[in-house]
């Protein structure tokens, strides 16, 4: 079976089960609110199942259909792009446009993004391989660090016959001795009995000289891979270290692992899942985004960017050390507030390669509430977990968490409108000092009530000057 074959396979048996019903029940649990752009995202995802479904020869003919979020920070933008990579189990990297400049100014060049992506999917692909073969991978480190414990002739290997002369008396008493030692030694092993014994190990060492490429502003993708070219000339070289026991198993497993997966075919699998399910989430899309009567700066930089990324977004090949990749089915959503400029700004090649817009809605007091209980990594149940490793038993009334939503509100409404990441400043003000002093309160029960969250802040929100450097 062809390893594109292999991947789609494993790929539809999981998201067939993925209905946008369920993919929207799924995103629920982590982002409250924005119902629009979570039904939108779903049905995006979904459509990536339903193209490899159709005939073959209309199949590269189906584009995905990007999105842009408009929304203020804070909002949920990243957070859904995000969970619906993790939950996709897809290549995912996202990027700030402005970080990224015209060829030939100073800057990030835009097809690094896809050899970023490439690299996020080889990474995520050798872990699976890795998982597949850990149990061997961890039996033959295990034998190998017996082998360095107890360096006499080892049972694995019995003596062999010299021209047909049988082993010598006793061999067989012998190898049964050894073994039960070898025995013995794994059990103590295993039990963490041997953690503090220092062992000898050889280990590979680079023979690479250390060579520094220097490559104009915005051509990184020009430069050779010197230490690939090297390593094929040179020899490898082992270094003997000695270190503890835990630490000699763990370098035993990882070069076990290297040894056991197929470096070519992680690539491959790689590429292919980065060509049909890679997903990039550009973040600050507005901020390249200018009109043509109004400059900020430098303008000619903005919609070089913005030029530089239509390739990539409406489809073509980027060359990376590891071949080239296709961009025509990567999934590609843009972000940003918006606030002074339109999506109608951007150049209409690029508008047109992002059909789709979801407008998120500001957060209100109601949401905070929400945001601080019901998700799975709620901010009150983050800090009741942080605290409990102490010892502490940390418990919000409901009041408490109303005050707090209250406060996030109003001091959003005063200063700068940063959404929900305003409920993590507001919190580590009001459980400071409980943090601080937790180490000495084992077994205490803190209850956080409206009166102690007023007493706590309000000062605070209360000046002006205060609120903007603090909250």
């Amino acid at each position: 079976m062809k390893i594109d074959q292999l991947t789609t396979a494993e790929s539809d048996a999981y998201m067939e089960t993925l209905t946008p019903r369920q993919i929207v029940a799924e995103l629920d649990k982590y982002i409250i609110g924005q119902d629009n752009a979570k039904r939108m995202v779903a049905i995006a995802l979904r459509n990536r199942w339903r193209r490899r479904q159709v005939p073959e020869d209309l199949r590269d003919e189906i584009v995905p259909k990007n999105i842009i979020l408009i929304g203020p920070t804070g909002v949920g933008k990243t957070e859904i792009a995000r969970r619906l990579a993790k939950l996709a189990q897809s290549p995912f990297i996202k990027v700030e446009a402005s970080k990224f400049t015209e060829v030939g100014y100073v800057g990030r060049d835009v097809e690094s993004i896809i050899r970023d992506l490439l690299e996020i999917g080889i990474n995520m692909v050798r872990e699976e391989e890795y998982e597949k073969v850990r149990g061997k991978a961890e039996e033959h480190a295990e034998e190998r660090l017996l082998d360095i414990l107890l360096p006499t002739r080892s049972p694995r290997r019995p003596p062999r016959r010299l021209m047909g002369v049988p082993a010598a008396p006793g061999t067989e008493e012998d190898l049964e001795v050894a073994q039960r030692t070898r025995d013995k030694f794994k059990k103590m092993l295993r039990s963490g009995r041997l953690d503090d014994r220092d062992v000898e190990i050889e280990t590979q060492v680079s023979a690479l000289p250390i060579v520094e490429v220097f490559t104009p502003a915005g051509m990184e993708g020009m430069d050779i891979n010197l230490k690939e070219m090297f390593s094929g000339i040179l020899p490898s070289k082992t270094k003997r270290r000695r270190v503890k026991v835990p630490e000699a198993l763990q370098l035993l497993v990882q070069e076990e692992l290297d040894k056991l997966i197929d470096t070519d075919k992680v690539i491959q699998l790689a590429k292919h899942r980065v060509e049909q399910t890679g997903m990039v989430f550009i973040d600050e899309l507005d901020k390249v985004a200018g009109s043509s009567t109004v400059h900020h700066g430098p303008d000619v930089s903005r919609e070089g960017v913005q030029r530089d990324l239509l390739p990539i977004i409406e489809g073509s090949t980027v060359s990376t050390k590891h071949g080239v990749v296709r961009t025509d089915h990567v999934l590609f959503i843009g972000a940003g507030a918006f606030h002074m400029s339109k999506p109608s700004d951007l150049i209409p090649e690029l508008q047109g390669r992002f059909p789709l817009r979801a407008e998120l809605s500001a957060l209100t007091r109601v949401d905070f509430v929400r945001i601080l209980t019901e998700p799975r990594n709620a901010l009150v149940k983050q800090y009741e977990e942080l605290l409990d490793t102490e010892g502490v038993k940390l418990e919000f009334t409901a009041d408490a968490v109303e005050e707090v939503a209250r406060l996030a509100e109003e001091v959003n409404e005063r200063a700068e409108n940063i959404g929900a990441r305003r409920l993590h400043t507001i919190l580590e003000k009001l459980l400071e000092e409980v943090s601080f002093e937790a180490p000495h309160m084992t077994g205490v029960t803190v209850t956080v009530t409206p009166e102690m969250v007023r007493q706590r802040l309000q000062e605070i929100v209360k000046s002006e000057d205060l609120s903007r450097f603090i909250l």
